[in-house]
């Protein structure tokens, strides 16, 4: 979750590494520190912006490393933030994950008389390595002996003030690349701080250390056996991770929905077959027809994403499908067997429960997919099989483009596994052909945004919020709802329709709006009777409708229409201005859209 970032090379490291943690802010930061062996250290609490303002102009050096932390162990304050070092100042330590025996080594180094300033986990590795070189007096060989000590979770970024050009990183459970430029080489949490230097990049794997100079970079294992890593090319480019004139990435990326889903879905459709062409599924094709059950796993946007996937991969390819949190999977007794599809959902590919939830539905036989928008990262490298969103980088927290292209490599699945069974040439021609209709019909909501603002805008004196939907709409209900509140920080909750009268609708009056997903599909009636329940509770309701639709006028107080498409693709059109209505509304509080506060982008940690 936090962001590491390392450069060692011939420009002005501070320069390099300010404003590499500038792209990495998106990740979360409570607190910001830079490390040059030449000039010192220098930290701050709060955004990049705050660390910049306290380096001194006379801070420079060829090589460096940099974090921005997003607190675990300790409070974020100036003493806890990174990097950390030994007792004598001159191993310095950057660290994303937590570090879960640091209590036992911390004992063991206080008998040893290091002293410790900090209230981390982190600052344990620094005395370590620290400890380790009295013994080894050799550099490399002191980290080696100390990760292989240390429990838990760690990218790392590690500097010795004795041998400033070199710098090393590690990798377990946290992600870590290698940038590799001329004469220049980096380290980070991922490749947006990378991209203005070079697109060529490694991907380090669990169990690995790096060591870099300007003019090399080495790869080994904990046994220190040499790694041949394999340079792969970066795809996007600096301008998709900036905000190309938009106020902020979150509305950028909500705008970019028409060529998201382009993307997701270009090449892949044969049309006049009504087929899927998945080349990242070929390869498992065959295990795919006999496969009898499916597991999503998924957090946060994503399983939402996973639940509607439920629905059209039962309801068309006729498999049974479950959608089981990551973070709970591995601490059940999931009964997987080698019938099993264990299918991740991941927009950064790095999320840890989600990863983890993978490895152990394959230790215990299942085919594992995945539906990662991130190249090169862990679950798309550790899955069997997959298809890539193709989405480009999300920057803003809260995610919207990466849902929609969720939705929409779902949706091929679906068409791919279907057609393997009962669905029809037709019904698969008909999906194909709604599929390349929508980015059109999204521009036609993209359209009404200042009509959403002015609904925002209304009703943002709101202290909480309902979101209701059934069917294929309800995950869209708990995405709307989770959408408002992360950004916006008002209680909001999304519920399936038909349990209203099981609880939620205790909550209804006034002072307390609902909106009501209310599409023309098979549930339509069914919503619009919730919706009278809600009427005679003197509930304000924001309907989201299906163009032509006048009857839901006259039970809500305001509605939103949407173009008319297959029910199964209709979660991917409402979705769009429930993101834009959360957007506005949390804009019109003056909060920061993109960076709420207490949440990181990759949510690398347990």
């Amino acid at each position: 979750m936090c962001g590491i970032f390392a450069y060692t090379g011939k420009k002005n490291a501070a320069e390099v590494l300010l404003d590499g943690l500038t792209s990495l802010e998106y990740r979360g930061y409570d607190s910001a520190g830079i490390f040059i062996p030449e000039a010192g250290t220098v930290k701050a609490v709060g955004a990049v912006g705050n660390l910049k303002a306290k380096v001194p102009q006379n801070f420079k050096g060829q090589s460096g490393i940099a974090h921005l932390r997003w607190a675990t162990h300790g409070e974020p304050t100036e003493i806890n933030a990174h990097p950390h070092s030994d007792c004598a100042g001159e191993i310095w330590v950057a660290h994303n994950g937590i570090i879960e025996n640091y209590k036992e080594i911390k004992d063991k180094l206080i008998k040893k008389k290091h002293t410790f300033v900090s209230d981390t986990d982190t600052e344990v590795l620094a005395h370590l390595i620290e400890e380790n070189l009295k013994k080894e007096n050799d550099f490399e060989k002191a980290v080696i002996a100390s990760l292989r000590e240390v429990r838990g979770t760690y990218g790392l970024a590690i500097a010795y003030s004795k041998e400033p050009e070199k710098i090393i990183t590690g990798r377990m459970g946290a992600p870590v690349v290698l940038g590799l430029g001329e004469n220049e080489n980096f380290i980070a949490s991922d490749p947006s701080p990378i991209l203005r230097h070079t697109k060529n990049v490694i991907y380090l794997r669990d169990g690995e250390i790096a060591v870099i100079t300007p003019s090399s970079h080495n790869i080994y294992t904990l046994d220190h056996n040499r790694v041949i890593g394999t340079p792969e090319t970066i795809e996007w480019d600096i301008s998709q991770a900036q905000k190309g004139g938009y106020e902020h990435f979150m509305l950028k990326e909500i705008m970019e929905a028409p060529e998201v889903l382009k993307n997701t879905i270009r090449g892949r459709l044969i049309v006049k077959d009504g087929l899927a062409k998945l080349g990242g599924l070929e390869s498992v094709a065959d295990k795919l027809r006999d496969v009898k059950r499916i597991i999503i796993v998924a957090c946060g946007t994503a399983y939402y994403a996973g639940l509607v996937g439920e629905y059209m991969l039962e309801e068309y390819a006729g498999i049974p499908v479950e959608v089981e949190v990551g973070s709970e999977f591995r601490y059940r007794k999931p009964v997987i067997d080698g019938d099993t599809i264990l299918l991740a959902i991941s927009q950064s590919g790095e999320t840890l429960d989600t990863l983890e939830a993978i490895r152990e539905g394959k230790r215990k036989g299942a085919l594992a997919l995945g539906v990662v928008n991130a190249i090169g990262s862990t679950i798309a490298r550790e899955t069997d099989a997959g298809i890539y969103n193709h989405a480009g980088p999300e920057i803003g927290v809260a995610s919207t483009k990466a849902f929609i292209s969720q939705l929409t490599a779902l949706s091929l699945i679906t068409l791919f596994l279907g057609r393997q069974r009962q669905m029809s040439a037709t019904m698969g021609k008909r999906i194909a052909e709604e599929l390349l209709l929508l980015p059109e019909k999204i521009e036609a909501i993209l359209g009404q945004k200042e009509y959403l603002q002015s609904l925002a805008e209304k009703y943002a004196d709101s202290r909480d919020f309902l979101y209701i939907g059934r069917k294929y709409n309800y995950p869209i209900a708990l995405e709307g709802a989770l959408k408002l509140k992360e950004i916006s920080y008002i209680h909001a909750e999304g519920c399936g329709a038909g349990e209203m009268k099981h609880g939620p609708l205790a909550m209804i009056d006034e002072n307390f709006p609902t909106m009501a997903i209310a599409l023309r599909d098979s549930v339509y009636e069914k919503m619009l009777s919730n919706m009278q329940e809600i009427k005679a509770r003197k509930g304000k309701i924001i309907a989201l409708a299906t163009e032509g639709s006048e009857e839901v006028r006259g039970v809500a107080d305001d509605v939103i229409y949407v173009p008319k498409t297959l029910e199964m693709l209709s979660p991917i059109l409402s979705a769009i201005p429930l993101q834009l209505f959360a957007y506005y509304f949390a804009r019109q509080k003056g909060l920061n859209v993109d960076r709420p506060r207490n949440l990181a982008k990759s949510v690398t940690v347990e």
